[in-house]
């Protein structure tokens, strides 16, 4: 496996919002989708929302949520930096967790599945307290 370079995450009170970012692979790698999972203490690792990556796929950047997550949370590319943007609004307690990004080739398919991606970021911290 390899590592993805992510960043962004901290505490925040309920309502509010954090941004997290993850490094693209470059071009070529053959990975094609990116996913965003989080693990809270005790649970399993979930994947909530995925993107396949800019200028890789016909489909373009097609973003899929979770219900739980949908109108919450939003994936955003930049494709100049090479990098691709977790916003969450309207952040709430059961949001707590470790935030990972992902990598994986083969575009969506199982996209919710945490075993099907080999590149994973190192994990950031989001906290929301009420």
């Amino acid at each position: 496996q390899g590592q993805l370079v992510e960043s962004g995450g901290g505490s925040v009170q309920t309502g509010g919002s954090v941004r997290l970012s993850c490094e693209a692979p470059p071009i070529g790698s053959g990975r094609d989708f990116m996913g965003w999972s989080r693990q809270a203490p005790g649970l399993e690792r979930v994947v909530f929302a995925g993107t396949y990556l800019a200028g890789r796929a016909f489909l373009g950047p097609t973003t899929y949520y979770i219900d739980s997550v949908k109108g919450r949370f939003t994936i955003s590319q930049d494709s100049t930096k090479n990098t691709v943007y977790l916003q969450m609004n309207n952040l709430k307690p059961e949001d707590t967790a470790t935030y990972y990004c992902a990598t994986k080739d083969g575009g969506n398919f199982r996209w919710g599945r945490p075993d099907e991606y080999g590149w994973w970021g190192q994990g950031t911290q989001v906290t929301v307290s009420s």
